[in-house]
């Protein structure tokens, strides 16, 4: 599956692509104890703050294989447009969206 951040594929001019829909995928994902007491420490110091840039990343994952996963439904041969959000939820929760346009190669 191809994944674009842009509104059209390259190289392929001389072909029609039909938009199939909006497909996204999501996650909430929660702080773990041991991530914030180190987190804490951290800020005393500065510095990145690994355990949550993995954390984050391991959730944009999923919701990228979520998003991939319901544009293969639609039949799709890639998604333009990808984009990611991310919104806290509750206090130590926060979500991770991966949307886009699914489309097929005609």
């Amino acid at each position: 599956m191809k994944l674009l951040n842009i509104d059209h594929i390259p190289g392929i001019e001389d072909k029609e692509i039909e938009a199939l829909g909006i497909v996204k995928g999501t996650i909430v994902h929660t702080k773990n104890v041991g991530r914030d007491f180190m987190a804490a420490m951290k800020t005393l110091v500065g510095g990145e703050l690994t355990g949550y840039t993995q954390m984050l990343n391991e959730a944009r994952q999923i919701a990228v294989k979520r998003m991939v996963d319901e544009a293969e439904e639609l039949g799709a041969d890639a998604i333009l447009n990808v984009r990611y959000g991310t919104s806290s939820v509750m206090s130590g929760a926060a979500e991770v969206i991966a949307y886009g346009t699914a489309v097929k190669i005609k």
